[in-house]
């Protein structure tokens, strides 16, 4: 057994570093490196990097299998993610706090625990009472849905190889913790085992696994990079909580096409799928809307027509102002300096808004 190594290692991007500094040089990121125990085991049975894992074997002797898809009750995420919850997969959901990532997937539980047969639902953050309330609201009561409090990661994972469930539901990976591993939850490297643990068990089983990732400030997973590359499928959460529509958009997908959204509607009884999406976002439009177009938009294979509204008047300062929602800013001043030299007009003067509506970016 060799000594525990101390690192220091950044909650942002897991860079590595032999101490402590105030700013990460690969992302630029201030107060993100924290420190870390490492303990490096060697087996010595074995030598000369051999493995006791499976020989090379030629890819044409080795058998297609089928893949096996589990519904989720809803037919616009089922039609994103590839056709259903493949067995045996890793899912990573992440959103902003409040958006209804846990509502989704308490819904998502509930179709699969009716149809499949038991689903856990680890929580670590909710209290089971909590849990009950919202699954009243939602209508997601069912007596195969077993929902139990648990931040210890060997416990989750011994109930699945116990009770071998149809769907496991963590809530959250940043709450969970390996217990022979050296960190605080939530730590880059709490994270990357508890996660690696996750998705050997899954494989072995052949158990799906759906994990809620907490986001940073910019939006992204929390935790090291690593972590998306670890998962099968990566989907976002979407939306302003202004707006009672959510956007699911899948990032990576190992058994489908990338880049596709499902659109749902928050409602008091949970999330509603939105089978035309371009009618709710016309819906306000009026006849004759001055400074508003419609344009389709191609969502992976999905087209769906949006409302772009711009404005532009004269500068009130010296400088003029470039103000987005839904579209960078970089594009719109490249688009107003090609129609100032194309149809000569001088928008160089203006300031311009545009606005995306119903949250498309």
């Amino acid at each position: 057994m060799a000594k525990a190594k101390t690192v220091f290692i950044c909650q942002s991007c897991g860079a590595k570093y032999p101490r402590w500094v105030g700013k990460c040089s690969a992302c630029n990121e201030w107060e993100t490196i924290v420190e870390e125990r490492e303990t490096a085991e060697r087996d010595p049975k074995r030598g000369e990097g051999l493995s006791n894992g499976s020989p090379p074997m030629p890819l044409t002797s080795i058998e297609a299998s089928t893949v096996s898809r589990i519904g989720t009750g809803s037919h616009e995420l089922d039609r994103a993610i590839g056709g259903g919850i493949v067995q045996g997969s890793l899912i990573l959901v992440g959103g902003d706090p409040g958006i209804g990532k846990s509502t989704l997937l308490l819904q998502i539980s509930r179709a699969v625990a009716r149809k499949e047969g038991t689903v856990l639902y680890a929580s670590g953050e909710e209290s089971l009472s909590q849990i009950r309330i919202r699954a009243e609201r939602l209508n997601a009561l069912h007596e195969n849905l077993f929902v139990f409090a648990e931040n210890d990661l060997s416990a989750i994972i011994g109930h699945m190889e116990k009770r071998k469930p149809a769907l496991i539901v963590v809530d959250s990976i940043q709450t969970v913790y390996h217990p022979d591993f050296a960190g605080p939850q939530g730590s880059v490297g709490q994270i990357r085992e508890c996660a690696n643990q996750l998705m050997h068990s899954a494989k072995r089983l052949q158990i799906p696994v759906v994990l809620i990732g907490h986001v940073t400030r910019e939006g992204t997973i929390a935790g090291p990079k690593v972590l998306e590359h670890i998962v099968d499928t990566v989907l976002y959460f979407e939306g302003d909580r202004n707006n009672l529509h959510r956007i699911v958009r899948v990032i990576k997908n190992r058994f489908g096409a990338a880049n596709e959204i499902a659109i749902f509607e928050m409602k008091p009884t949970g999330l509603a799928e939105v089978l035309n999406p371009s009618e709710i976002f016309l819906a306000e439009r009026g006849e004759k809307s001055v400074g508003s177009i419609v344009t389709c938009a191609m969502e992976g294979t999905q087209p769906v027509l949006v409302e772009v509204q711009g404005l532009a008047c004269r500068q009130s300062f010296g400088y003029p102002q470039r103000t987005c929602s839904g579209i960078d800013t970089k594009r719109l001043s490249i688009l107003s300096a090609v129609i100032e030299r194309s149809a000569d007009f001088p928008l160089s003067s203006h300031d311009l808004f545009v606005n995306i509506i119903g949250g498309l970016k």
